[in-house]
């Protein structure tokens, strides 16, 4: 039959489930689709049936009929938005997000809207996803810390088991270092200084927030975040880069709110009465996870990666006329 053609597993693939290659062959092709041509048949290793969660073997031959063999893998051009990520496959998604891999760690720079894990109202979301990754020992890849859903940036996640433990002991342990920017409102009295409060989830009409609370009252942690000013564009908004020491949930949002300082486009914690927002700029979190250093897994010096702006960090940039650059002239001297 004409437009039939058939594939042979690489040995690298060797133990990789059936429905995981075709995603990384034919990413075109949906789940039910290829649960369809299973089922009636039109595919199948060796010349016998086989289910989406069958175990390739390097140098099985895999029958493709033509609705396969037309699709191929497509790249993804240009920056991630809601709507590309809604649009491609998984893996596809996971690949273009890279920033580095190695045998023990991934890197993504976490896209904007993006949310890390499942809850109420995530469709999709990156731990979900990581189900594409699976090692050929079906080792899924682990999350060792979070980031907002809204907030884009470097993410790590490790490889294996024993990466994950060290990674987590590293954020435990604080021996990390992150760093974010952001686009507040006005510009801080103090140039750099240190934000020290304690924090308490509290819920309300809009669903949970975290509020300043008192030392001492019960639930709270506490939480201390660096900040220096790095630029600003007159006196009504100032480009923050932030250092938190500790990692409390909203922790940076909540700290530029207490010192009157918001962060541009944040729904929860941005209310500020008669403040009229800027002609070109999204009205969308300017939050950004800039950079992470922290040890490697492996013991082999710092891993120390640095993610580039999200597209409306980049547009709000050009046009309040600020410079990536300026941010990598100083340090933090407090």
């Amino acid at each position: 039959m004409a437009g039939i053609e058939s594939k042979t597993v690489d040995s690298d693939e060797a133990g990789m489930r059936l429905d995981r290659w075709f995603k990384l062959h034919f990413s075109g092709l949906a789940f039910g689709q290829l649960q369809k041509l299973l089922r009636s048949g039109q595919i199948r290793i060796d010349g016998k049936r086989a289910k989406s969660d069958t175990r390739v073997a390097a140098g099985q031959s895999v029958r493709l009929p033509p609705q396969v063999t037309s699709l191929g893998s497509k790249p993804i051009n240009g920056p991630l938005t809601r709507n590309t990520i809604r649009d491609r496959n998984d893996l596809d998604v996971l690949q273009s997000m890279l920033l580095h891999e190695d045998k023990k760690v991934l890197v993504f720079n976490k896209p904007a809207g993006l949310a890390v894990q499942g809850g109420s109202g995530v469709n999709r979301h990156v731990d979900m996803m990581l189900e594409s990754m699976r090692s050929q020992k079906g080792e899924k890849p682990r999350l060792v810390h979070r980031l907002d859903r809204e907030t884009s940036g470097v993410l790590v996640v490790a490889k294996t088991r024993g990466a994950a433990q060290e990674l987590t002991k590293a954020f435990r342990h604080r021996t990390t270092e992150k760093f974010y920017w952001a686009i507040c409102r006005g510009v801080p009295r103090k140039r750099e200084a240190q934000i020290s409060t304690y924090l308490l989830r509290e819920q309300t009409p809009e669903g949970d927030k975290m509020r300043i609370a008192r030392h001492g009252e019960k639930g709270a942690d506490h939480a201390v975040t660096k900040y220096r000013v790095v630029d600003n564009a007159g006196p009504n908004i100032s480009w923050l880069e932030l250092k938190p020491i500790t990692g409390r949930t909203h922790q940076l949002r909540v700290h530029t709110m207490h010192i009157e300082h918001p962060i541009l486009g944040d729904p929860k914690y941005f209310d500020v009465e008669n403040w009229e927002f800027p002609g070109g700029i999204q009205k969308r979190l300017h939050l950004h996870a800039r950079r992470l250093r922290i040890p490697h897994p492996s013991g082999s010096g710092m891993l120390d990666i640095k993610a580039p702006l999200p597209p409306h960090m980049v547009q709000t940039f050009n046009l309040l006329g600020l410079n990536e650059s300026d941010a990598e002239d100083d340090e933090f001297t407090i």
